[in-house]
């Protein structure tokens, strides 16, 4: 074979594949997962065992030159000192040889990156939702993975095993042929492989450098407005006027009969009690396992369903506009909570965002989370003040336009296509680009206080401070201040 040689046209994929283990390789498995969760909780407990000292040392009076000094957290670090520790340590010493170096670097390496997001969440230079320190995993509750990046990581020639370092030869449960072919062809060089159990089934991914062409779309001059929802999951409306309507699946709808029989056969067992040790019996685990089949069926039903639909838009339009959804808002409201989450807002934009960037010729443009484009005529542009939920047609007052309500926003979004084009903001691809803001009255992307203003306080000279300027005021302090670990 002809050595490997990356090119501009190469991109980095993943190729997954169900496994087939007997029960000696399943118990290899299961053991090299574990060994990655021992060895972040090493990590973790190592780590944070000088900042305790610290804090102990600091109620004494000592001071700070002569404290404990931090213990580093990067992977080298962690690495250097688990291979000192391993010998003696009596967590590892017996059995820290059955497994593979790559199973202890798992781990290590998911500490090293959950204490720099820590690190980097607390100096406010990490975007989202504000992150704690890392915390030990369950042998209970913890996912169950491991990554190879060294050693014998190949297919098999007959397509139908894979092999791995010290789990030896696994049989795949359906054919490697997409991968295969391509490693033949001097088009695919694999770069890892990562083993998972879910939804009760051992995978096995690789992660590979693949060369691929330039993929040309069906309508390359075509931009489509996509407007998502719970009753129909989406409605297209393209710059051509066409209008098409996705109709919501309904995977778990369906099978809630099924799982109402099955959580009751369930319930009716005796199940595990970590109260008093008590050990589930055969007939719960049997009951709780076909409840568990339930639920599987419908993740691999919605998630099949999600991408025949985002590669059938991926595959036919130059443009794709899609809105910034609150999701994770949306379903804490509790009588659409249910149906949100089956829908899978947040799935469908993250798979269009992956799939139209290996597409050189497509972009995304993202709507701003404030644009009302269910508000907004299509036909004028005339802006409506309200527009409740449960008015599903839009009617405007200056035209007289009466349209469905998700057909005008579809048709709203796809009219953003025009200003991404001449402002260049809001494509996927850009990564230092916002997404396309549209304010047609002004707003100012802030809650409004409806409530009267309280009175100011005899010791504040400034008066009352609004919800957003208190939240302004502190996220501003915590980008001030250094990093405080406690």
């Amino acid at each position: 074979m002809k050595k490997f040689h990356p090119q501009s046209g190469f991109v980095v994929q993943a190729f997954r594949f169900a496994l087939d283990p007997n029960a000696s390789q399943e118990h290899a498995l299961r053991s090299h997962c574990g060994a990655a969760r021992a060895a972040y909780n090493w990590a973790v407990g190592w780590v944070t065992a000088s900042w305790w000292q610290r804090r102990a040392e600091e109620t004494y009076g000592i001071a700070e030159a002569s404290l404990t000094q931090w213990r580093p957290w990067s992977l080298p670090a962690l690495r250097k000192a688990f291979n000192q520790a391993k010998t003696t340590d009596p967590r590892f010493a017996a059995w820290w040889e059955d497994n593979s170096k790559e199973a202890y670097n798992t781990g290590l390496a998911g500490a090293a990156a959950a204490f720099d997001n820590y690190a980097k969440s607390k100096n406010g230079k990490r975007k989202g939702r504000k992150m704690g320190a890392p915390r030990f995993k369950s042998k209970r509750k913890a996912r169950l993975a491991c990554r190879f990046t060294t050693g014998t990581i190949r297919v098999g020639a007959d397509g139908r095993h894979v092999t791995l370092p010290r789990l030896g030869t696994l049989r795949v449960h359906e054919p490697t042929s997409k991968l295969l072919d391509r490693v033949k062809a001097q088009a695919a060089r694999i770069l890892s492989a990562t083993v998972r159990l879910e939804r009760g089934r051992w995978f096995v991914s690789f992660q590979a450098e693949v060369k691929r062409d330039l993929e040309r779309v069906a309508r390359p001059d075509v931009a489509v407005g996509i407007d998502l929802g719970v009753k129909t999951l989406a409605v297209m409306a393209d710059s051509t006027g066409e209008i098409r309507a996705v109709a919501n699946p309904g995977h778990y709808d369906a099978a809630r009969k099924k799982l109402r029989r099955a959580s009751r056969v369930v319930s009716r067992r005796q199940g595990p009690d970590r109260r008093t040790g008590r050990q589930p019996s055969r007939r719960w685990e049997k009951a709780n396992a076909a409840r568990n089949k339930v639920h599987h069926r419908v993740a691999n039903l919605r998630e099949n369903a999600l991408h025949k639909l985002t590669t059938a838009v991926a595959a036919e339009y130059g443009t794709v506009v899609v809105e910034d959804l609150n999701v994770a808002g949306m379903v804490r409201n509790r009588r659409l909570a249910r149906r949100v989450a089956d829908a899978g807002f947040g799935e469908i934009r993250r798979q269009l965002d992956y799939k139209m960037r290996q597409r050189h010729t497509t972009r995304l443009v993202t709507a701003d989370r404030w644009y009302p484009s269910s508000k907004t005529c299509s036909g004028c542009g005339a802006v409506k003040a309200k527009l409740p939920l449960h008015i599903r047609i839009y009617e405007c007052d200056a035209c007289g336009l009466v349209i469905d309500r998700d057909n005008n926003a579809a048709l709203n979004l796809a009219a953003l296509a025009a200003a991404a084009c001449t402002t260049g903001t809001g494509v996927a691809g850009d990564q230092d680009t916002a997404p396309v803001v549209s304010k047609p009255r002004g707003a100012d992307q802030k809650t409004r206080i409806t409530r009267p203003r309280r009175k100011a306080s005899a010791g504040r000279a400034g008066g009352t401070t609004l919800p957003h300027q208190r939240q302004e005021e502190a996220r501003d302090r915590t980008q001030a201040e250094p990093l405080t670990l406690w």
